[in-house]
């Protein structure tokens, strides 16, 4: 829109007291500002027929208003909707395991730790792993084998047989 359509004139003489108002009645400024801009955007964009209201700033005050009390509504179901549902509940921590096997993964080289957690975490194939890191397929099996025996040692355990021979 161009600027002779009144609007921008409307806005810097009426947006002070809007906001003013709208901060008294809702008690916090950030929720007044973002209220009043949003009824401003809404003015603007029916601005030909809002222009020609006896008072097009009463117009304003009253979406914004309404916006702010929907506002508070959403809130206020949402605090109900906790209140019966209560919080989630708490997730239990790692397990030993757990914790012994991230760190493990951290000492590896972020090679051996990629194909790892894509093969064995992600469930990828080989040739999956190859496509999505650009590395060969060769290069992925021996990252494998030297990685899973790598985590062996880090975390004193026993290789499998297929380990072993890779």
């Amino acid at each position: 829109m161009d600027g002779d359509d009144g609007f921008e004139e409307f806005y810097r003489a009426s947006r002070h007291r809007v906001v003013t108002m709208l901060y008294a009645l809702g008690g916090d400024l950030t929720e007044a500002q973002d209220a009043a801009q949003e009824a401003y955007v809404r003015a603007w964009q029916r601005w030909s027929r809002i222009s020609g209201y006896a008072d097009p700033e009463a117009w304003v005050r009253i979406v914004g208003h309404r916006l702010l009390i929907n506002r508070w509504r959403k809130m206020r179901n949402g605090l109900v909707a906790y209140r019966r549902h209560g919080s989630a509940s708490p997730v239990p921590p790692p397990s030993e395991n757990t914790v012994a096997l991230v760190a493990a993964l951290r000492r590896l080289s972020v090679e051996q730790r990629q194909v790892i957690v894509l093969h064995h975490l992600a469930d990828l194939s080989v040739a999956e792993i190859a496509s999505q890191t650009g590395a060969p397929a060769g290069t992925v099996k021996a990252r494998l084998a030297r990685g899973r025996r790598a985590l062996a040692a880090m975390l004193d355990t026993d290789l499998p047989e297929e380990v072993r021979n890779a």
